[in-house]
């Protein structure tokens, strides 16, 4: 039950934004952004991105 306590206000906050276009693109920006960072941080993510770069400095 805490989880929906949780989950609910958010669903009717963004069933809010729905209607304005200029918030979802906010909206879609902050979260590009923020999944940006949340990949750079992942530990295992982050050895993928560094092998591939490791790769491509290889190669140049």
């Amino acid at each position: 039950m805490p989880m929906l306590d949780l989950i609910l206000p958010i669903m009717v906050i963004i069933g809010g934004l729905w209607q304005s276009p200029i918030a979802l693109v906010v909206l879609a920006l902050a979260s590009a952004y923020l999944s940006g960072k949340l990949v750079e941080v992942i530990p295992f993510t982050r050895r993928i991105i560094e092998a591939r770069e490791a790769r491509e400095a290889g190669r140049g």
